[in-house]
């Protein structure tokens, strides 16, 4: 039996699906974007039709892992006990080398298995997505 967490400190889903599940000892996070709690998506403006007038993707990668962290530590679990990470990129080319090096900043100490893809999109107009497994 699973259960399930969802937490008011993390954005709320853009679905019907929690922010994580509790299998056994394991935690199964959902795909975790960088939006606010608020629905805003740092680094991010648009104009009333929908074009990027700023763009800051480093702001977006920190936000994505600040809002993973909030969600293992509301799950019970924390940073230090990922042990696998996917992660989804809208822009490869452009945004892997920022990526690459906040991730190296975040996970010096604990490295977890990690996958990279390159997407088309994402259901909200975010560049990066995580989804994570952690031990609780």
């Amino acid at each position: 039996m699973s259960e399930k967490f969802t937490t008011d400190k993390a954005p709320a889903a853009v679905g019907l699906y929690p922010h994580a599940r509790r299998s056994g000892h394991l935690l199964f996070l959902s795909g975790i974007g960088p939006r606010t709690v608020t629905n805003e998506i740092p680094g991010l403006k648009q104009n009333h039709n929908g074009q990027f007038v700023e763009f800051n993707f480093e702001m977006q990668c920190r936000s994505v892992f600040e809002n993973v962290k909030t969600i293992l530590e509301a799950c019970g679990s924390s940073w230090d006990k990922l042990i696998d990470v996917t992660v989804f990129l809208t822009n490869m080319q452009r945004d892997f080398p920022t990526y690459n090096r906040i991730y190296a900043e975040y996970f010096k100490e604990n490295q977890p298995c990690r996958t990279t893809v390159g997407i088309d999109s994402l259901p909200t107009p975010i560049a990066i997505e995580l989804k994570c497994i952690a031990e609780i």
